[in-house]
């Protein structure tokens, strides 16, 4: 095995993390936005946005920078990767302080902007550490959710709207706590789940990611101090509002962090619907109503020969859980802060990107799995005709339309407990006293077309959003 110095890259073989190590190309999307290097760049991008406001802010130490010094100042973002990652980091090894070390590597790359390099002082003016980290962090969440989150939840609704669609007319013996119940069509419950899911993927875009600059206890002390007559907090909503995030104007040192805690709760709920779909598909595929498409060379088992297992779905179900866990964490924790600041939320902070990485590698699978799936049709209706009781639900119903006596009880009576063919349900309703046509129309039920609006139902919501 092999060890690695802080500077050498790191094998994925030797990574703790399996998102760094077995997933790393399935998670990489997000790296950009939610690793440390990500964290950097929009810490420099919120200082530099500092900056370039306060120039314009009428401070006569401090007169507007010239649109070449702008545009130098906006390529320090712009091109910001992991070299420059890699300064700030050596300069953090003599601060011992991150948000310090992102203003030193600013003031030092300004001395090649002559227009900042006088004004570098402005830099981090009035600041505290979490103006910039907690409008750092909104940014790596907008951006990583606009990118990369609620694309691939898209891709997943899309997936299911697709299959609800294309199954609407299956028909599939339903189970209510495990026993054989009214027959439902396969792309109607595929559909419960898009419906379901379309309404989580809203929520998880609805959330409005918000931020705060009013140093150290929210209060605008230094600013005032410095310049008593400038509205710092009009300037500093402007800030915020620039980023394209919302000002939150009451805080303590940190932002409460609220709205992330919502967006974490939205991801979440989410997934505890996507938990629910992978379940069922897996019990779906131990029934053989579906098979999955085999891919050439794979292996299911070491030992037996045959097997094809739904790994995909449990590959999805194990990372959803471990993924609901830490979004669960950080929703419960991060608004909690002792009195105006405590250290708690920095460290569980740097796990965003784990716990959405969790998220991502499991909707990758849910995909996978999904693409895999092939009916088996036989099999659905091989089901069916063996559950003829599920039609006593139809035959008491109408019994009761016309007032035939214990309609409930007779069909208790000759289902409950028992194995009832088609022609046994016949001849039950047959001897029944209906008017003709009720009669014929219960006569021409079986379980697969005993299926109500369901098909109806699923191309609907396959057709919605």
């Amino acid at each position: 095995m092999t060890t690695n110095s802080p500077n050498s890259a790191l094998s994925p073989l030797d990574a703790l993390s399996p998102l760094d190590g077995r997933y790393h190309a399935k998670v990489d999307a997000l790296r950009e936005h939610l690793s440390e290097a990500g964290l950097m760049r929009n810490r420099v991008r919120v200082e530099v946005a500092w900056f370039v406001a306060l120039s314009d802010l009428g401070l006569p130490e401090f007169p507007p920078l010239p649109p070449e010094a702008r545009r130098a100042l906006n390529a320090l973002v712009s091109e910001f990767g992991s070299a420059q990652a890699g300064e700030i980091k050596a300069i953090e090894r003599t601060t011992n302080h991150d948000v310090k070390a992102v203003e030193y590597w600013l003031k030092a790359r300004s001395a090649a902007i002559p227009d900042a390099a006088r004004h570098a002082e402005f830099f981090h003016f009035a600041c505290t550490s979490e103006d910039i980290n907690n409008t750092a962090h909104g940014l790596m969440l907008s951006g990583a959710r606009r990118e990369v989150l609620l694309p691939m939840l898209q891709s997943v609704l899309l997936r299911l709207r697709s299959l609800a669609g294309d199954l609407a007319d299956q028909p599939m013996l339903s189970r209510t706590h495990g026993q054989t119940a009214s027959p439902t069509t396969l792309g109607k419950e595929i559909a419960n789940v898009a419906h379901r899911l379309q309404r989580a993927v809203a929520a998880v875009g609805d959330v409005r990611l918000t931020a705060k600059m009013n140093g150290a206890v929210g209060n605008y002390n230094a600013h005032l101090a410095a310049y008593p007559d400038v509205d710092w907090e009009g300037f500093s909503r402007g800030v915020v509002e620039s980023l394209g995030l919302e000002f939150n104007p009451y805080t303590i040192q940190i932002e409460p962090h609220d709205a992330m805690a919502e967006l974490f709760d939205a991801v979440a709920r989410a997934n505890t619907i996507l938990i629910d779909l992978s379940r069922d598909i897996w019990g779906y595929i131990s029934w053989g109503y579906f098979k999955q498409k085999t891919r050439e060379g794979e292996i299911g088992s070491s030992t037996m020969p045959h097997k094809v297992n739904p790994i995909d779905f449990e590959n999805a179900e194990g990372n959803l859980g471990l993924a609901n866990a830490l979004l669960r964490h950080l929703s419960d924790k991060l608004p909690i802060s002792r009195f105006q600041r405590d250290l708690t939320d920095s460290t569980v902070l740097r796990n965003m990107g784990v716990a959405l990485g969790h998220s991502l590698l499991a909707w990758d699978s849910l995909l996978r799995g999904l693409d895999k799936l092939r009916v088996d049709p036989a099999r659905l209706d091989a089901d069916l005709d063996a559950a003829w009781e599920v039609l006593a639900e139809a035959v008491q119903t109408v019994m009761r339309r016309h007032g035939l006596p214990n309609p409930y009880e007779q069909l208790k009576e000759l289902t409950r407990g028992k194995t009832i063919d088609q022609q046994s349900m016949r001849t039950f309703i047959a001897g029944l006293d209906l008017p003709t046509e009720d009669k014929q129309r219960l006569l021409a039920l079986t379980p697969a077309n005993y299926v109500g609006k369901a098909a109806a139902l699923a191309r609907r919501a396959a057709a919605e959003g």
